[in-house]
């Protein structure tokens, strides 16, 4: 008799989905603080599931290993079936993503290489689910309870590890019929995850259960596995940290999210979080550089400013002396405050301190991320942010007969140099650091 009630069970999930009590009276949870934001990303972030629909989704088809053997034609008609079977056991109901426990796993339609993803799911009692990273296994989902496959330890582990640690640092779960939300970080191979704000993996190298012979691919399909279970998803977003066409145009990161590597200078005064690079006051901020140098480069970087905040970036600089001079520094600057009120003309945000004035009025307000794009070609520097074209000069022709300032900017000749973060004693972040050489 067990067998019909489940099947009945799920024959009336499928076709009401709606009717199920976990999918009733969702939109007054308080359990998540996103909830009245539902389905709209933050800043910096992208929605993957819009609330209304599964568009940008797709059926799972194979592994990894085993799409890559299709031909083109075996693929779309294997590709075809299984978005068929998605219609009929995933459903966009009141803003949550709703799978009846029959089925296959959702899978995104798009790849992705090295991404921050924040997601909320929620799961019966013996529920049993995960987080695919790039169309492998996985970031677990489950019921603690069940003791029966060691799930007493809890959901966010990397469940199909071998060689490194496969399972959570913490007990982080709420109880089931709650929503619980993931933070996930993949970064090259390492994963770092968080479960209702506890971490529970630590920069851990996902291993590639496909092919244990080879390290996990560089990029896939982000997918939600099913285990004959009914699940609930909802605020699905993520951030891309090096686009697939970045990374084709020969973008690489200079800042890996987790520590300081490849970077001198004053280490001390700059704490890293939650894949921030965070220049604290407390420890004494300071300059801190890349390691290497660099000539020509595209730079891109985003930047968060608290109130007043006074930063810079210097460009092709030796590692001491003021990157003004003996290098080039470009303001980063909170342009609204009080005090800056009687700038000069070269000291707003962006401008080549000293040397070029910046178009101004589009810096976000304080406390958004900016983006800013910096490209240097010989003597041509350009400056981007948001999207617009800020600052767009030859240094030589600027700089003669005279600097705007009347100083003597020596390192204005350099050829090429270290980049730096030019610390004033104010709390200002960083993240999503890349650069493309162009000698």
């Amino acid at each position: 008799m067990k067998r019909p009630r489940v099947n009945l069970r799920l024959s009336i999930a499928c076709v009401l989905l709606a009717l199920h009590p976990m999918c009733i009276g969702h939109a007054g949870d308080e359990d998540s603080p996103r909830q009245a934001q539902l389905n709209k990303p933050p800043k910096g972030f992208v929605a993957l599931f819009n609330g209304k629909d599964l568009s940008g989704w797709k059926g799972l088809v194979g592994s990894p290993k085993s799409r890559r053997n299709m031909s083109g034609q075996e693929l779309g008609t294997q590709q075809a079936k299984a978005d068929q079977d998605m219609r009929a056991h995933w459903k966009a109901v009141d803003g949550v993503l709703c799978f009846d426990g029959k089925g296959h796993s959702l899978c995104t339609a798009r790849d992705y290489g090295d991404f921050e993803m924040l997601v909320d799911f929620k799961i019966e009692k013996g529920g049993d689910s995960g987080i695919y990273l790039r169309g492998s296994p996985q970031v677990q989902i489950w019921d603690p309870a069940n003791r029966s496959v060691s799930a007493q330890v809890g959901s966010g582990g990397l469940y199909n590890n071998k060689k490194g640690p496969s399972k959570p640092l913490e007990l982080a779960d709420k109880p089931i019929g709650q929503w619980n939300t993931f933070r996930i970080i993949m970064i090259g191979e390492n994963v770092t995850v968080h479960l209702n704000d506890v971490l529970v993996v630590d920069n851990v190298v996902m291993e590639n259960y496909w092919e244990r012979d080879r390290p996990i691919y560089p990029v896939g399909q982000i997918e939600l596995q099913s285990h004959s279970s009914p699940l609930w998803f909802r605020n699905v977003f993520i951030r891309e940290i090096l686009t697939e066409q970045e990374k084709a145009e020969g973008f690489v990161p200079l800042f890996n999210g987790r520590d300081l590597t490849g970077w001198t200078g004053n280490r001390q005064g700059y704490l890293i979080k939650d894949g921030t690079m965070i220049l604290d006051p407390k420890r004494g901020g300071g300059n801190l550089y890349t390691a290497d140098e660099y000539s020509d480069f595209v730079f891109r970087f985003e930047f968060r400013l608290t109130p007043g905040a006074n930063n810079g970036l210097g460009i092709r600089t030796p590692l001491s002396g003021d990157a003004a001079y003996v290098g080039m520094e470009l303001q980063i600057l909170d342009n609204t405050a009080a005090k800056y009120a009687n700038l000069k003309d070269y000291q707003f945000h962006g401008s080549i301190y000293g040397v070029v004035p910046a178009k101004r009025g589009y810096l976000k307000p304080v406390g958004e991320w900016n983006s800013q794009e910096v490209i240097a070609k010989g003597p041509h520097i350009v400056v981007k942010l948001n999207g617009t074209t800020i600052v767009d000069a030859d240094i030589e022709k600027a700089s003669t007969p005279r600097t705007m300032d009347g100083r003597d900017h020596p390192g204005l000749k350099n050829k090429k140099g270290h980049i730096g973060f030019c610390g004033h004693g104010d709390h200002v972040e960083f993240r999503n650091i890349r650069i493309k050489t162009l000698d």
